[in-house]
């Protein structure tokens, strides 16, 4: 039944056809919030997939869905955890408000409603720049979580493959190099070398990060890897990943698999961000008022210029 409360929203009806529609949203509880949202990022890894209609079997999927886990708002009212207050900038990790269209991940809203405690207070300076929290949390857990390891190579110079590098540095560590097939996204670093895959002769590398999500890579980035080196599968991939044996037997290769970032990954890139000490500059390449949602994930998936675009939703209501 409608609540009262509804909002515009991106739908993703089926693959590739996707369009803003209003939709009721679920009442508030007494431990929700409920956001107005300034932007929202646009992800090339998930939701590149749900746009193709290429992501495996994941809890909750199904069409029609809102997609976007990567949303920046104000607080317009709180819920009763002290968490957060009327007015706060928070960063949004998703929602799941609206009724019987599903939310996976249910960010890309002009409002949602949302569990108080799953909020992040943000500085308002951050503005569009704190979409890119989730990612640079995803690379935190992958590199410098306990247990994780900074690599010394990192496959992919988008924009996780830039936080990677840049955590990397940060942490103190020789600066990796990065391969890079697209000649278009090799500028943008003083602080660490990025190549075309051909031009590197390296073939002991310790430690390699791959944030490209292609299947077929193993065979190649065992190649380069040194006896005992371990491979980190940071990218989401939909296809099984396979490689040949005797290489990795020879090399006694090891791989881990980076999960979903936690809650402390957030807090600890959130207090390099705020610090100042872990720039999100230059990431942002693109954005696009909500209205045109529908060429914005077009461009976010097929302009290889595009490292990230940024829906804005102030203008729609």
């Amino acid at each position: 039944m409608p609540t009262g409360l509804d909002t515009l929203a991106v739908v993703l009806e089926e693959p590739k056809r996707l369009h803003l529609s209003r939709l009721d949203l679920t009442a508030p509880r007494a431990d929700d919030a409920v956001v107005e949202v300034a932007w929202s990022g646009i992800s090339t890894g998930t939701e590149r997939l749900l746009w193709l209609g290429r992501m495996p079997p994941f809890p909750g999927l199904g069409y029609p869905l809102v997609p976007g886990y990567e949303s920046v708002g104000r607080v317009v009212e709180a819920g009763n955890s002290g968490t957060v207050r009327v007015d706060d900038w928070v960063f949004v990790p998703g929602a799941n408000c609206f009724g019987a269209v599903r939310g996976l991940f249910g960010g890309a809203a002009a409002r949602l409603v949302v569990p108080d405690t799953k909020l992040v207070p943000l500085d308002p300076s951050l503005g569009e720049r704190g979409t890119l929290l989730a990612l640079a949390a995803t690379a935190y857990h992958a590199i410098l979580a306990p247990g994780a390891t900074p690599p010394d190579l990192i496959i992919g110079h988008g924009v996780l493959g830039r936080l990677l590098a840049r955590l990397t540095v940060l942490a103190g560590k020789k600066p990796p190099v990065v391969w890079e097939k697209d000649l278009a996204r090799r500028a943008g670093s003083d602080a660490y070398p990025v190549l075309a895959p051909e031009e590197d002769p390296e073939r002991g590398y310790a430690v390699i990060c791959d944030a490209s999500g292609d299947a077929g890579v193993l065979d190649t980035l065992i190649a380069r890897l040194a006896r005992g080196g371990e491979i980190i599968l940071a990218g989401f991939y939909a296809a099984p990943l396979t490689f040949a044996f005797p290489p990795a037997f020879l090399r006694e290769a090891r791989l881990r698999v980076a999960a979903e970032w936690q809650p402390a990954d957030l807090a600890a890139v959130k207090l390099l961000v705020e610090s100042g000490e872990l720039s999100l500059d230059g990431l942002i390449t693109h954005r696009s008022g909500a209205a045109e949602a529908d060429q914005a994930y077009r461009t976010a998936f097929e302009d290889p210029l595009c490292l990230k675009m940024v829906l804005d939703w102030r203008l729609v209501s």
